[in-house]
């Protein structure tokens, strides 16, 4: 969500690449601005008991770089009470420039000043960073470093990659990202050690495919493009899945899947 209401791109705005099986995401980041939003995520809330609810910040399409920090920062304030954790999305490829917001120069003050928010409006709520794929592993490691200095609780890999002709510009996920999604994962268990928590996506549309990512190092796993070609029960049979191999391979907790 952002901070104040905006309508995203022109539709048709979402396209399918059924021989990939993928999406192409050109949303534009719409969004009812978190005033709006608020109240709706808190009745959904209470109707549903035991739902961990993340929520997605980012800057507004007209809101310049160098005053980003205030946008992020407004959006905290409002919806910190009703999240389980904060999302920094510095790597939607649909807001101009917004991954420049990735680099140590902007990445770090900005955490800090949320860190000093989120201390004062709701101590101990998680912030996790969103990042791209496109980043080199020198790109990649500077970032690691902003996270631990800051003692950001987690990272998510990765966002969508950008799309290339023939195909509309945008967000392109599913199994097209899924390699080079592992790759980062993998290689940021490597590098933290396995310290940081990695929530991973990118291509995630069967059971394999997110017992590649566990293995590869992540705490957690998102489906996205896979819930549209899959249908919404896919959750429960990768849920499964993972419980079936688990049994089978005598694990007896996620924890020793994680990295293995």
């Amino acid at each position: 969500m952002t901070n104040k209401s905006q309508p995203g791109n022109d539709r048709p705005r979402i396209f399918r690449v059924p021989e990939k099986a993928a999406l192409i995401n050109s949303m534009g980041f719409p969004s009812a601005g978190v005033a709006s939003v608020l109240p709706r995520l808190q009745a959904a809330r209470k109707s549903v008991n035991g739902v961990v609810v993340g929520v997605n910040i980012g800057k507004n399409r007209d809101t310049p770089l160098e005053a980003a920090v205030e946008d992020y920062v407004a959006c905290l304030r409002v919806i910190a009470g009703a999240a389980d954790y904060i999302t920094v999305n510095v790597s939607s490829p649909n807001t101009p420039n917004l991954r420049m917001l990735q680099h140590r120069a902007s990445l770090e003050p900005m955490l800090r000043e949320l860190n000093r928010v989120r201390d004062e409006v709701a101590p101990g709520l998680p912030i996790l960073v969103k990042i791209a794929p496109d980043l080199s592993f020198d790109e990649i490691d500077d970032i690691l470093d902003v996270l631990d200095a800051s003692h950001i609780a987690g990272i998510i890999a990765t966002n969508a990659m950008n799309s290339a002709a023939p195909y509309p510009p945008g967000g392109l996920s599913g199994p097209p990202l899924r390699d080079t999604a592992t790759c980062i994962v993998r290689h940021i268990a490597a590098q933290t050690g396995g310290r940081l928590p990695i929530i991973s996506l990118g291509g995630v549309h069967d059971v394999e495919s997110a017992l590649e990512k566990l293995r590869a190092g992540a705490s957690l796993v998102q489906v996205f493009t896979g819930l549209i070609y899959e249908g919404p029960a896919l959750a429960k049979r990768i849920t499964e899945g993972i419980v079936k191999f688990m049994e089978v391979n005598r694990i007896n907790s996620i924890e020793e899947l994680v990295g293995n």
